[in-house]
């Protein structure tokens, strides 16, 4: 049997507070979520329940305080090398063209710079950027410099991808043109991919498997559900097919209950 590519078994994490050392916040605790190779895996949540906690102990950028973690069946020691990241906040170089955002990785990477700029221009083109390439970021539209960010992910070639809310700050129309987008170029290769949301929606739409997690402190997984849902997809489409409105309502039922918890936390915490 195929190991899988994201493999968390026990994981907890906690934080000792800065300014009050005696203080310990426990942000996720006993999480096991494993992610298949060319499995779509997302996590939805109330807020404060370390979905993004999760995402960077997958990625090697925090290592647990207990747990495992493992990549296509072996030990993750540091940085996680055969991982992708596309954070929510721009991570585009501002002093660096669309062009020159791509061709960085590769340039880290090793690749000579020539090599490096025909597989840049070749991700913009794919990305509908391909005359773009002389832009910087303040010239780009948001959702352009999204695209940038999904190329210069794209171009390292990832077995993983891991993306943290990476299209809330888009419009509706501009975010369900990216979300296809990103479904089309995924369904070329298959690469296995973490997906955090805030939207219920997007996570059916995307996924083969949404995972729900509970309210923080110590927030687990308390649901896992399939979503059997044809493929390919198109993100408005399919929020119409009778199969969807199910398995919405159903995850919801769970999700509510961790939502309601949260928000009285929030209002007890304020005051």
């Amino acid at each position: 049997m195929a190991s899988a590519a994201i493999e968390l078994q026990g994981v907890t994490c906690t934080f000792t507070s800065h300014d009050a050392p005696g203080q310990r916040y426990t942000a996720v605790q006993d999480v096991s979520l494993t992610v298949d190779a060319g499995e779509f895996v997302s996590i939805v949540g109330p807020t404060g329940c370390g979905k993004s906690t999760l995402l960077n102990v997958a990625a090697g950028l925090l290592a647990p305080s207990a747990g495992t973690v493992r990549i296509f069946g072996q030990p993750l020691t540091g940085i996680n090398a055969r991982a992708g990241y596309m954070f929510q906040a721009d991570s585009l170089m501002p002093w660096r063209t669309a062009l020159g955002n791509v061709m960085a990785g590769l340039e880290f990477r090793g690749v000579a710079p020539a090599q490096a700029r025909e597989q840049a221009q070749a991700w913009l083109r794919r990305v509908g950027l391909g005359a773009f390439g002389d832009c910087y970021p303040h010239q780009m539209s948001g959702g352009m410099r999204k695209r940038a960010s999904l190329a210069q992910m794209l171009a390292l070639d990832p077995d993983i991808m891991l993306m943290d809310e990476p299209f809330s700050a888009l419009d509706i129309q501009t975010r369900q043109l990216m979300e296809n987008e990103l479904l089309q170029l995924w369904g070329t290769k298959r690469k296995a991919v973490l997906f955090i949301t805030h939207d219920l929606d997007e996570a059916i739409a995307l996924s083969d498997r949404v995972a729900v997690m509970s309210a923080g402190p110590a927030a687990r997984p308390i649901g896992t559900f399939t979503i059997d849902l044809p493929r390919p997809r198109d993100v408005a489409e399919i929020k119409t097919h009778p199969r969807f409105l199910q398995l919405h309502a159903a995850i919801w039922e769970v999700l509510r209950t961790e939502v309601l918890r949260a928000y009285r936390q929030q209002l007890h915490e304020a005051n």
